[in-house]
């Protein structure tokens, strides 16, 4: 998930509405949602702030500053690639264990988590707060934490470990305080935020786990940004084309189709594409490969292609087109060419397929996350971007994507950092808790 600094660069957070086609998608689910407002909100988390229990719980963040340091660095020595976290995911399991809360467990897709017992009644409904456990980068990558001062050096660091260790973190503070909630709280490391994994986790979650009929409200904690509210969903689709052909020799087969003539067609018609500003609407043709050799004519080349866009009607129009663009450059190139040993085609597959949507601006969530980044002293920054708050915003649910405090930058890079200096740290961490006990409160 991109955070302010540019994780990636096809994501636009903005202190605008987002656009209205968005607006317009909202389901009626979450059309229903609870609203409050702005004065409301900031009445609601002044109170909480004030609290002897909120100060006791910042009070034990600052304390144990240092041990949320050492749970990053832990963590973040435990490689985690796209689909190969279950060993991070087995320790950070064990830590949740550790850290007193009940049901832990890891899911069918390789989800971890456990239950902060509330007030209420069992089996009601609870506030979900996660962080992904894989990272983009693959297996073999040197993941061994550097430090400088208060900056820590390593792929993933940021995005997202820091934010698994600042869970835990908020165990410990809110036991520490005895902070009681009316809803249970449900801790969660999730896999697959990241390219390929297409949000395998939580659609889990959403979708098949055990929880999925009692979520109320979900935070992911994503990136380091404090003053980020993230409510709204950017779609995306992802194709991987398979264009085929005869192949041949270099010399002797001249003449004939070649798919990569077909692919190099596709590729530049979609770059001159004319897409929306706003609703803001994105495409990128990213990956190829195949071939055989330098003296053949290839049998096969494929293209993995992203879009991307706030509106699920201007997605839609644009994976149409990109459809139609396909065939069109498959029928050039069978009529450019020798069709007499075979003609061109090309095989689509989706390989990624983010839902789109928004959390309603009035929602609660919504409006409480950002008194929370006021009282904290930062100006609130909301945006649509694609994370993990995707699949419940997809679904109606109340969701936004918060980040764990600090700084940081280089996401996605090997020389990826964050900086834990524990004064601009405490204060970003402040934000989350406070949103948390605020929505567990509800």
């Amino acid at each position: 998930m991109p955070p302010l600094a540019g994780k990636d660069s096809i994501t636009m957070l903005r202190v605008s509405r987002l656009g209205l086609a968005a607006a317009f998608s909202l389901s009626l689910a979450a059309a229903a949602q609870a609203q409050t407002t702005p004065a409301q909100a900031d009445r609601a988390i002044q109170q909480i702030r004030s609290s002897a229990g909120f100060k006791t719980a910042m009070a034990t963040l600052d304390a144990q500053h240092e041990r949320i340091i050492a749970d990053t660095i832990t963590l973040t020595e435990i490689e985690a690639p796209p689909f190969k976290e279950e060993k991070r995911a087995r320790a950070y399991m064990e830590m949740l264990k550790a850290h007193g809360l009940t049901d832990v467990e890891m899911d069918a897709e390789g989800n971890v988590m456990g239950l902060r017992r509330g007030t209420g009644p069992a089996g009601g409904k609870v506030v979900v707060i996660a962080a992904h456990l894989d990272t983009v980068f693959p297996e073999g990558t040197n993941v061994k934490v550097r430090r400088e001062g208060t900056r820590l050096f390593a792929p993933g660091v940021g995005d997202d470990t820091h934010s698994l260790a600042v869970l835990l973190g908020y165990i410990r503070a809110l036991d520490a305080a005895n902070i009681k909630t009316k809803r249970d709280i449900l801790f969660v490391g999730n896999v697959g935020e990241e390219g390929p994994g297409d949000l395998r986790g939580v659609r889990h979650l959403f979708t098949q786990g055990e929880y999925k009929d009692r979520i109320a409200a979900f935070f992911s904690m994503d990136g380091t940004s404090a003053e980020r509210v993230t409510y709204g969903a950017v779609g995306s689709r992802r194709y991987r084309v398979t264009f085929k052909g005869p192949g041949g020799h270099s010399y002797g087969a001249f003449g004939i189709v070649n798919p990569m003539a077909a692919m190099g067609n596709a590729v530049v018609a979609m770059n001159r594409l004319e897409v929306p500003k706003e609703p803001r609407t994105t495409y990128a043709t990213s990956v190829v490969g195949g071939g055989t050799s330098v003296n053949s004519i290839p049998d096969a080349i494929w293209l993995e292609v992203d879009m991307r866009s706030e509106s699920p009607e201007e997605l839609a129009k644009l994976d149409a087109k990109f459809k139609t663009l396909v065939d069109e450059a498959v029928a050039a190139e069978n009529a450019a060419r020798s069709t007499a040993p075979g003609q061109i085609s090309a095989e689509l597959k989706l390989i990624g397929d983010r839902p789109t949507g928004a959390t309603r601006e009035d929602a609660e969530i919504v409006q409480l996350t950002s008194a929370a980044v006021r009282a904290a002293g930062y100006k609130p920054v909301l945006g649509a971007s694609s994370t993990d708050s995707n699949m419940p915003i997809s679904l109606g649910i109340p969701a936004v994507t918060i980040g764990s405090g600090g700084r940081g930058g280089r996401a996605h890079a090997l020389d990826e950092w964050i900086d834990v200096e524990k004064s601009n740290s405490l204060r970003g961490m402040g934000v989350g808790l406070a949103a948390l006990i605020a929505m567990a409160n509800r």
